[in-house]
Formats: C-alpha cells, sequence, structure tokens
C-alpha cells in the first residue's frame, strides 16, 4: 500500500458569508503529483491555502502524516513539511535570492545541508547561480518562479504545493516550468498541482480532482477525467483553470 501523505476530509472554507469550498476530500500518496482542475473561483487556490495554514477552515480535516493540522499557523505546516508556492510567486523583491532562498529553510534549516542544497538547487535552476546576490525584484518573470519554487525545495518538503506556477509566463518558459515539474516528479517529490493549464497538469498526473463552485464533481485518473463529460463541461474547451 502506498504511503499516505495528506489526507482533506469533508473540508469547508468560507470567507464571510460566501462559502468558497464545501466538503473537499482528496488524498495525495508518497511521490504523486496531484492536479487539482478547474475554473477561476472554483477553490483550487483556497484549498492549497487552507492546507497550507493561511485560511482557517469552517469545517473538516486536514491530516499530515496521519497527524491533523487543520487551524495551524502557516510557520508550524511549513515545519511540519509543507511547502506552498503561491500563486504571484510572492518573493521578497527587496532581498537578494540568497536571502529569499535562506528563508524557504526557516525552520528546517541546517547550515551543511543548506550549502548543498544550494548547490543542488543551482543545478535544478543555474540562473540562480548567476543572479545569487540580485534583488528578486529585478528578476524576470520566470527567474521569479523558478526562486520561489526553489525556495520551496530547499525546506526539504513532504508535500510541495504549486499554484499555478506557468500563470503569466511566456510560452518558452511555460515549456521549462513543465520540464522542471516533470523532473521533481522523477525525483519522488510529492506534489499538489493548481495549474490554469489543465491538458499539461493531466498530462504529469498521477490523480486529478475537478473542482466547481467549490465542490468537487470528479476524482480520478487523469485519462478518465479527459473521458468525462464533465471535463468539456467545467474546464470549458480551453478556459483558464
Amino acid at each position: 500500500m502506498p504511503e499516505t501523505i495528506l489526507e482533506v476530509k469533508n473540508l469547508s472554507v468560507s470567507y464571510g458569508a460566501v462559502r468558497a469550498l464545501q466538503n473537499l476530500t482528496l488524498q495525495v500518496n508518497k511521490g504523486e503529483l496531484v492536479s487539482l482542475c478547474g475554473v477561476n473561483g472554483a477553490g483550487k487556490s483556497t484549498t492549497l491555502k487552507a492546507i497550507a495554514g493561511v485560511l482557517k477552515p469552517t469545517a473538516g480535516e486536514i491530516i499530515l502524516h496521519g497527524k491533523p493540522i487543520a487551524g495551524r499557523t502557516p510557520e508550524q505546516v511549513h515545519k511540519q513539511g509543507v511547502a506552498l508556492v503561491p500563486e504571484g510567486r510572492e518573493i521578497f523583491p527587496t532581498l537578494t535570492v540568497a536571502e529569499n532562498l535562506r528563508l524557504g529553510a526557516f525552520g528546517r534549516y541546517d547550515a551543511k545541508r543548506f550549502a548543498a542544497d544550494l548547490e543542488d538547487m543551482f543545478t535544478l535552476f543555474p540562473i540562480l547561480r548567476e543572479r545569487y546576490h540580485q534583488a528578486g525584484g529585478l528578476l524576470s518573470g520566470g527567474e521569479q518562479q523558478m526562486l520561489a519554487i526553489a525556495r520551496g525545495l530547499v525546506s526539504h518538503p513532504d508535500l510541495l504545493m504549486l499554484d499555478e506556477p506557468s500563470l503569466g509566463l511566456s510560452p518558452n518558459m511555460v515549456d521549462q516550468i513543465f520540464q522542471l515539474i516533470a523532473g521533481l516528479k522523477e525525483r519522488g517529490i510529492t506534489i499538489l498541482l493548481v495549474e490554469q493549464n489543465a491538458e499539461r497538469a493531466l498530462q504529469l498526473a498521477d490523480h486529478a480532482y475537478l473542482l466547481s463552485t467549490g465542490s468537487c464533481v470528479f476524482a480520478g485518473k487523469p485519462a478518465d477525467m479527459a473521458r468525462e463529460d464533465v471535463a468539456r463541461i467545467y474546464l470549458g474547451g480551453g478556459e483558464r483553470a
């Protein structure tokens, strides 16, 4: 039996009187890439933020390695092995690449291991070696996305959550980001992916969930979802996720 990293059970989240997520249940096993699909407003980013502790659920359970984490702070969740690469990257623009990466290791920092981690990140993202002492805000959009992913990886997460990693990038950079994600999967990194380019995301996914207005309307293998009418109805034949 595969090792379960994350279980979400009947999760609900509200923004005031607005119910953004309702009774969502999902599971992520070790080494899997799980894709959350759906149009804008479906509840995908809300799901990641609730898991990361950024949003407090109104109901339901979030279980990491068999232990409940719902309601814990983002710092506590991060220390327990969850790294969120947020939509829009949210790097610290006035800090250098070096300082951004060091912040990513916060709570799981070891000086000797961090030095080795940097070399690993430079192998994955050679441009970051060149930009190491530059302010994050001076990087291009694609370079900032690479920095954001590297910042998540240096914490050695048990679960890496990527929220719209290709958003706003050039087609060439989108290809590079998906090649990178494929490489991370080959490394055995467990990934929960929210991505506007559903077709590309499903090509990499082991399991997929389709959300609509805060509820799950499909859960299963990506190939099965592609054959279902719900994919055509809820993804709208190319409409942005």
